[in-house]
């Protein structure tokens, strides 16, 4: 049954998804190129209707045992029909705000947030009345992490589907069955998407794509890592590492930039490895290579002792902030790090 589900949901992407390619054509829900988009002629958007409408089949079909799964489904078709307006009419970030808060507060008030933070030698954080905001931070900061790396052909659904594969494999790992049903399912509905957003895309995903997959992101990896015995928190970030770390270091760029945290830039990771050189495919490509990097340190995270994990979380952030320098995330002079080793390497003659 399962197995059969996923096929169903795999071949209903396929199906709907040049349906929706067609009606977004003819209503008009089509992307302009300009100078800040990387693409040259006029694409249709929407292709994310197919992601959510094969998404939402597979769980009609399924019908997975949680009380999780009408919160969901009531947070992911406002976030949908939000994205659906924005690809037709533009909207301003204020309403898309809204819509993203209105997604969020329909799963919080289902009962998914996080009360509490595991942390090492047994410890625990209780969050209390924080819960509720950090929760709903968590959701709007991802939905919007994995908007703002939807730049190329393919980039946000490849990237949305191996941070997928590893939460289906972890969550396997440790007998989740929900968490694993509901992943799996999005896991195939966006890979029956990518057939046609790979470069060159015949359709983009669009906000309506985008932050679906975000919100879907941000929601199960909520629910299934905030009972992770050690460092829960710390899972979810490293396996979204790099929409995560992409949108983290555009705010620092803004803020050194003195420019309003709004301010669309081509300066974020997709767009500086377009300027080292790299062709369309191969930056694609580079980004998954760096996301399923992080999606195996998170799986040998979970599997490993404090001393370990501690040693993971390091050279991880050493890992993050050697790209960032090598590939000038935050700008071309920030080098840190780089500056640091040179200066140990080659010390001043006294």
């Amino acid at each position: 049954m399962y197995i059969a589900v996923l096929l169903i949901s795999f071949l209903a992407a396929l199906s709907l998804t040049p349906l929706v390619k067609r009606f977004a054509i003819k209503i008009g829900a089509t992307d302009q190129p300009n100078n800040r988009k990387v693409h040259q002629k006029v694409m249709p958007r929407l292709g994310g209707l197919a992601i959510y409408a094969s998404f939402m089949i597979g769980l009609l079909i399924l019908q997975p045992d949680s009380p999780y799964v009408w919160p969901i489904v009531i947070g992911a078709t406002i976030i949908v029909v939000t994205g659906v307006l924005d690809d037709m009419y533009e909207l301003s970030a204020k309403w898309k705000l809204v819509g993203q808060i209105l997604a969020a507060v329909s799963v919080i008030a289902g009962g998914v947030h996080v009360d509490f933070i595991n942390m090492p030698f047994d410890g625990r954080i209780d969050l209390g009345i924080f819960a509720i905001p950090i929760t709903l931070l968590w959701i709007i900061g991802v939905t919007n992490a994995i908007n703002l790396i939807d730049g190329l052909d393919g980039l946000a659904a490849g990237v949305s589907a191996i941070v997928l594969l590893t939460i289906t494999t972890m969550a396997a790992m440790n007998g989740d069955i929900f968490i694993v049903a509901i992943a799996s399912i999005l896991l195939v509905s966006t890979v029956g998407f990518l057939f046609y957003n790979f470069h060159p895309a015949k359709i983009f995903m669009g906000d309506t794509g985008a932050l679906f997959l975000g919100f879907m992101l941000s929601v199960i990896s909520l629910l299934g890592f905030k009972n992770v015995t050690l460092f829960s928190l710390i899972i979810p970030v490293v396996i979204l590492a790099v929409p995560i770390s992409d949108t983290f270091f555009a705010i620092i760029r803004r803020f050194l930039n003195k420019t309003p945290l709004s301010s669309p830039d081509k300066s974020h990771l997709h767009h500086c490895l377009l300027r080292l050189g790299f062709s369309h495919k191969q930056t694609v490509l580079l980004i998954y290579l760096m996301s399923g990097f992080f999606g195996t340190a998170a799986i040998l995270l979970t599997q490993s002792t404090l001393w370990g994990a501690l040693i993971i979380i390091t050279l991880l952030m050493i890992a993050i902030e050697l790209i960032v320098e090598l590939v000038g995330l935050v700008g071309d002079k920030y080098r840190p790090l780089m500056n640091l080793f040179r200066r140990e390497s080659n010390p001043k003659r006294q």
